[in-house]
């Protein structure tokens, strides 16, 4: 540890001082920052790799543990990466990227997720993936902001995920496009010995009041989405904005569709510098996932950790708060805590607020706050990709602990 806080402290400072042309600019924060790869090497007295040619795009790998702990599922261990790269000009395209994680946990769930992010030469086409087979299981709440007890109802499914979306560039950072989204909650059961109170779980309740089938509940449809998109990076942002909406439609008997009903998706994103370099700076994130038109079944209703990655509403378990309508708010400070950028910090805070029809509480009328704090690896300092450690905390008890690739938002 010690070897490791003196090398990690150790600033190239004569490359400190950022040159005015953003391509040398560029290449400068390369040589002044120091990645996993560079440790690796400077501890094993290895010469660094001889610079790129212009036009060379070699892929940017990384691979990290996956740790974490959380009631429903106990200790979870497993394995992530992540692979960027450039398909066109990097003067013109912006970076792409592959996120795959394995895991398996302490009460026998296990998953595979994969997520795709894919610009095409000069931005032209942009394509979007997140698959996901899990056979899992998850601690089911009842509807709104009132359930803050960390521990419900455990049910047991297998869950199956294909969205896929194809965008086209309309302008410079206007994309317009739209996708097929599947969704599948199969063999859909109470925990062992939990049979008797199995019809007094929230999910029980909920399907049977909205003449839902039990076993298995399916949403496919098709989508329109808009997104307009300044960043600079969306692995890890150090600028700009991004503003998209999407409207979704699912159908009864598609693809074996349980019900008909209808969703809007709104995501706001913005990334202010807080220093000359860039290097502070405070991220915020605007959520809101809102069924507008049918029922859902239970399992797609909007809920914490339901956007694409997982990682909103840090401090609670993914599922625990549910309703119709959710909106959410997170702002996160991130900044260095070497010199180098090999190790980094963060501290967030956020607020869920859900709708519960049944119950008359509508959107805003309560709020679940949470909040922490967490580490950033550098793992590559081309693609800009962290390993993240984040703790957050929530209200009566409720708490989590996260190891992953890539930044929350």
């Amino acid at each position: 540890m010690v070897v490791l806080a003196s090398l990690a402290l150790t600033p190239e400072r004569a490359l400190c001082q950022a040159p005015a042309d953003p391509a040398a600019e560029q290449q400068t924060d390369l040589v002044r920052t120091m990645d996993v790869v560079d440790l690796i090497r400077r501890l094993r007295h290895k010469d660094p790799p001889p610079p790129a040619a212009p036009d060379d795009r070699p892929k940017m790998r990384a691979i990290a543990p996956v740790v974490g702990a959380k009631p429903s599922s106990g200790a979870i261990v497993g394995v992530a990466g992540n692979v960027a790269f450039f398909r066109g000009d990097p003067s013109t395209t912006r970076i792409s990227s592959n996120v795959v994680s394995a895991t398996v946990t302490s009460k026998k769930q296990a998953g595979i997720n994969a997520h795709t992010t894919m610009y095409g030469g000069d931005d032209r086409w942009l394509f979007e993936g997140d698959y996901r087979f899990q056979w899992t299981s998850q601690e089911t709440f009842g509807l709104g902001t009132s359930t803050s007890s960390p521990t419900g109802e455990l049910a047991k499914f297998d869950f199956y995920r294909l969205y896929q979306s194809l965008y086209r560039r309309l302008r410079p950072h206007l994309f317009a496009g739209g996708g097929l989204y599947f969704d599948s909650h199969t063999d859909v059961g109470p925990d062992q010995d939990a049979e008797d109170s199995w019809p007094q779980s929230p999910y029980y309740l909920y399907s049977t009041t909205n003449g839902l089938p039990l076993d298995t509940q399916m949403s496919v449809g098709p989508s329109v989405e808009i997104m307009w998109d300044t960043r600079d990076s969306f692995i890890n942002p150090g600028r700009g904005w991004l503003a998209r909406a999407g409207y979704r439609v699912h159908i009864d008997g598609l693809l074996g569709g349980s019900s008909s009903w209808e969703k809007i998706n709104l995501d706001l994103r913005s990334y202010a510098p807080l220093s000359p370099d860039r290097r502070h700076r405070l991220a915020m994130w605007a959520y809101a996932d809102l069924v507008v038109d049918g029922v859902a079944p239970y399992f797609d209703l909007p809920t914490t950790a339901g956007d694409s990655y997982g990682r909103s509403g840090r401090g609670y378990a993914e599922g625990h708060f549910r309703g119709e309508k959710l909106a959410f708010l997170e702002l996160e400070y991130r900044g260095p805590v070497t010199p180098n950028d090999l190790l980094g910090v963060v501290a967030f805070f956020n607020a869920t607020t859900i709708s519960n029809h049944q119950e008359g509480e509508r959107l805003f009328d309560n709020f679940a706050p949470g909040g922490g704090a967490g580490l950033r690896l550098l793992l590559n300092k081309r693609s800009k990709t962290n390993l993240a450690f984040d703790v957050g905390f929530g209200e009566s008890g409720n708490h989590g602990i996260y190891l992953t690739v890539q930044e929350a938002f």
